[in-house]
């Protein structure tokens, strides 16, 4: 098992920045790979960013990248997504997601744990 807990949510203005957090617990964080996803007011949980296992490989959705930097320390079994230049579309519930697959990976289903969530909410 893994909890997921994520912090860091808020509501700020267009073109600010803010970081999240997600602490991880219950397994060995180095064996995981992570990933950021999100869910906006009626619409369908998207992925955001992902990090392999060693942070060694990326992966952003198109509408981030450029924006966003998604890291991880190991150490303190942290995974952490830096949102810079901050748009009301990005607006939304941020979720932090756990996989056994070392990978940085894309897709939801593969994710096999998930946080409970943190709201952000980005004003025009």
């Amino acid at each position: 098992q893994v909890q997921l807990v994520e912090s860091g949510g808020g509501l700020v203005q267009a073109g600010d920045s803010l970081r999240l957090s997600c602490a991880a617990s219950g397994r060995t964080f180095s064996n995981l790979g992570m990933g950021w996803f999100r869910q906006g007011p009626g619409k369908e949980r998207e992925f955001v960013a992902a990090i392999s296992w060693s942070g060694g490989l990326t992966r952003y959705a198109d509408s981030v990248k450029g924006r966003f930097t998604i890291s991880r320390t190991n150490a303190k079994t942290t995974v952490y997504l830096l949102m810079n230049s901050l748009k009301p579309e990005d607006t939304g519930i941020y979720y932090c997601a756990a996989t056994v697959t070392l990978n940085a990976q894309v897709v939801p289903t593969v994710y096999g744990y998930w946080g409970q969530g943190t709201q952000v909410t980005v004003s025009p």
